[in-house]
């Protein structure tokens, strides 16, 4: 019985921070209505909202949209590279939005890839984990009023700046996007959450013992890091027909052969080291017949171990075993259609999180 009330706490603690990632950094959508729709998941409850950025808005004008569209929801950047911005910008940015939105930013940092690195940004794209770190370093001095004072490999800070104004707070929770080994155990060392992106359900208790193992040593405590994974989510209706479930899972499997055969190889790796390495294969092979058929290779199994189609008790029941595995924070896809399909769907996700 014990263990029963303990998993029944533990289901209950995500369900109050499940985040909404609002919109596709390479696909952005009709921007009034991303808006229109997180003011509605933040009046339901909703405990974050993250937005991307590739090639698409800008990152922190549109968190700044967000913010004041709401009340109570934190905004996530979900992520600020650490190339095409200082560390120095980033945090005067994180702290600015965090003041005026009376302390509802969450930062989320990460490398990106190359090719968006190079040939979008211009800038070589090298040595990700050392940058990250360099990164996390001065924007938490920044962040505490301390004088910049800094002798990194990549910055070497040494006249003292300081921030001109007290920062409402001095410890803005930073997420790391960390995919590989090393980075999985540099964010267990130096962050506030990881944001996993595709990582396999089956995989979270690995990726858990990795990040406390790797605080601990850093002389933290266990679980203080927490994982908040990007989960491609399609919310269905109650009774939809055979011909709606296969296209919501088609639907969810769209993205996830992109990432696989368009967004560089880090996707490709990690899945591969997780135990996809045939189904990533499958999907790369289709990509040389074209995207339908890319779409089409991505195997059942390795689709439902990143993603989760169903209506919003299905859902709500995978995220509970989700939970059981180490997820802290699921974040899940806005719902699509309409801003008021949006909103009953969104409102039925949130009864469905109230039942026990």
């Amino acid at each position: 019985m014990s263990d029963q009330l303990t998993s029944a706490t533990s289901r209950r603690a995500y369900r109050s921070r499940i985040g909404i990632v609002a919109d596709s950094p390479n696909f952005p959508g009709a921007w009034n209505d991303i808006v229109e729709k997180v003011r509605i998941a933040d009046e339901l409850g909703f405990g974050s909202v993250w937005l991307g950025e590739s090639w698409g808005y800008e990152l922190f004008t549109s968190m700044g949209d967000l913010l004041r569209a709401t009340k109570r929801i934190k905004v996530g950047a979900g992520i600020a590279n650490i190339y095409s911005r200082t560390p120095a910008l980033i945090a005067s940015t994180a702290a600015t939005l965090d003041e005026r939105s009376g302390g509802r930013v969450l930062l989320g940092l990460g490398p990106s890839g190359a090719n968006v690195i190079e040939d979008w940004h211009g800038v070589k794209f090298e040595k990700p984990l050392k940058r990250t770190r360099e990164y996390v370093d001065i924007i938490r001095m920044i962040l505490r009023g301390d004088k910049l004072v800094y002798n990194g490999e990549f910055f070497q800070l040494e006249r003292g700046f300081k921030l001109r104004f007290t920062p409402l707070r001095s410890d803005i929770p930073i997420y790391i996007a960390a995919m590989g080994p090393k980075n999985v155990l540099q964010t267990g060392e130096i962050a506030d959450g990881i944001l996993p992106v595709y990582w396999p359900a089956n995989r979270l208790e690995e990726m858990r013992t990795q990040l406390d193992t790797s605080s601990v040593q850093a002389g933290r405590r266990p679980h203080s890091v927490a994982i908040a994974p990007y989960i491609t989510t399609a919310l269905l209706p109650e009774g939809a027909s055979e011909q709606q479930i296969r296209a919501a899972r088609a639907a969810a499997a769209s993205p996830l052969a992109y990432y696989i055969g368009k967004m560089g190889v880090y996707y490709a790796q990690m899945l591969s080291r997780n135990g996809y390495e045939e189904d990533v294969q499958a999907v790369i092979a289709g990509w040389q017949k074209g995207m339908k058929t890319a779409i089409e290779a991505v195997s059942p199994r390795m689709l439902d171990a990143v993603s989760i189609v169903g209506t919003p008790r299905e859902v709500v029941s995978r995220l509970d075993q989700w939970a059981d595995l180490g997820v802290d924070e699921p974040l899940l896809t806005m719902p699509g259609g309409s801003v008021d399909e949006t909103a009953t769907l969104l409102g039925m996700l949130r009864d469905a999180l109230s039942e026990e």
